[in-house]
């Protein structure tokens, strides 16, 4: 976790002091169900809670004690021993470290996963008001990077909004299947712990009671997280790198909101560089990164190993660090975004009219023409416009081939910017609903 790039609500999830206190609510549930059970005395429940429910574990300490014992969980129940004395011996009795380790795992990414999502609501709620205030601004369209036909601003950010709705979707159900609880012991088959104790322990940390744990909670689940969070950046960068294009001096049809203050070049003193957009392309790659780690946790050893470990340690904190940090910031740029028309109107208009060379085509075609001759005319038409030599309208009305079948006011009637968006209250109302 790099502080340039950490929001401090994400950060303390993964604080070690977050870490104990979740291992500690997870063992001292686990001692009320021993006690409801009569396995350990209520009164040695009781006193587990009152002497270490508000405790600020000394994180020294318990580093001191793991490297003697080389393992962190003994080290941590060593310390809360100190903390509550005698009847610390009834703690994570019939228990593994993998119980405390997996449960808090899931309980730490189901808490990430909140925050995510508020964080895909603001930007979310921010391409919708973008996307309606700018709903029938004219733009080009592009493919290949190539002016292809006319769409509107409002389009391109109901394109992402729709992405970042599935986004959404796919969150909430990685958030649900992670949400799973283990309290089964070693090699996970409750020989010694009854299973009613992982059911109270699931219910009171608001999760579910993994149904076949063997020791470890299997990792597809955390495979299907950490991809899911995968495809999140990935729509992150796509509409990082289609702002990228957008400001392209050539382009300029939108532009990040540059500061009072604020430097584009140490050198050059006229730049204003995207340089929001170009972090989130970055950040994004970092959580893609995390993505194949996970997949190959998946196959560890027999009922456990710990192959797994050490990397979701680092991958658990960077990858929602990272992707809460992009979000918000991607959130920022949609709503501080500076858009252009009169420079979206001049690109529509830079080829002299070929943007409706695909309208010519299907005229002709009802008019008659075979397609093949359709397009031979329109295309040979068509580039010399592309070589900057005439307008394409201009054109048209003097080839004879043409003009057989169209008449200048025919033809001049497929050049209407208007026809190209009739259709988009309908795209929209797919997006939005009727709202």
């Amino acid at each position: 976790m790099i502080p340039r790039y950490t929001r401090p609500e994400m950060a303390s999830i993964w604080e070690p002091q977050t870490r104990f206190k979740i291992w500690f609510e997870i063992e001292a549930h686990a001692a009320d169900a021993q006690a409801e059970l009569g396995v350990i005395p209520k009164e040695a429940a009781k006193t587990i809670w009152a002497k270490a429910k508000d405790a600020t574990f000394d994180v020294a300490r318990i580093d001191e004690i793991e490297r003697e014992t080389k393992h962190d969980v003994i080290a941590f129940l060593t310390h809360l021993a100190e903390i509550v004395g005698p009847e610390a011996r009834f703690v994570h009795q019939g228990m593994t470290s993998s119980d405390v380790l997996d449960t808090t795992l899931n309980v730490q990414l189901k808490r990430a996963a909140d925050l995510l999502l508020a964080d895909l609501d603001r930007v979310l709620a921010a391409l919708k008001t973008r996307a309606f205030e700018h709903k029938m601004t004219p733009t080009i369209g592009r493919s290949h990077g190539i002016h292809a036909e006319p769409v509107t601003f409002g389009l391109k950010l109901a394109y992402a909004y729709a992405e970042f709705d599935r986004a959404r979707a796919r969150l909430v159900a990685a958030r649900d299947e992670i949400s799973t609880c283990a309290i089964s012991g070693a090699v996970g088959t409750f020989a010694q712990i009854d299973p009613r104790v992982e059911a109270h322990v699931a219910k009171a940390m608001g999760l579910r009671p993994e149904p076949v744990s063997t020791q470890v909670i299997p990792r597809d689940r955390h495979a299907m997280y950490f991809a899911t969070l995968g495809v999140i950046a990935a729509s992150v960068e796509r509409l990082a790198v289609e702002i990228r294009h957008l400001q392209r001096t050539e382009v300029l049809e939108a532009e990040e909101f540059f500061s009072e203050g604020q430097k584009g070049s140490s050198a050059m003193p006229h730049k204003r560089n995207p340089v929001l957009s170009e972090n989130l392309s970055g950040l994004s790659r970092m959580v893609r990164a995390y993505v194949t780690p996970a997949l190959e946790n998946v196959a560890l050893w027999h009922e456990r190993d710990i192959s797994h470990s050490s990397a979701e340690r680092m991958m658990g904190p960077d990858a929602t660090v990272t992707l809460d940090f992009a979000l918000v910031r991607l959130a920022g740029l949609i709503e501080k975004l500076l858009v252009y028309p009169a420079n979206m109107q001049k690109n529509l208009d830079r080829l002299g009219g070929l943007v409706h060379s695909q309208r010519v085509l299907i005229a002709l075609t009802q008019k008659g023409a075979s397609r093949e001759d359709a397009y031979k005319f329109v295309q040979r038409n068509a580039m010399p416009v592309w070589r900057g030599e005439g307008d394409f309208l201009t054109l048209l009305k003097k080839d004879a081939d043409v003009r057989k079948y169209m008449s200048n006011a025919e033809l001049e009637e497929q050049f209407d910017l208007g026809y190209h968006f009739k259709h988009v209250d309908t795209i929209f109302k797919r997006v939005f609903g009727e709202s």
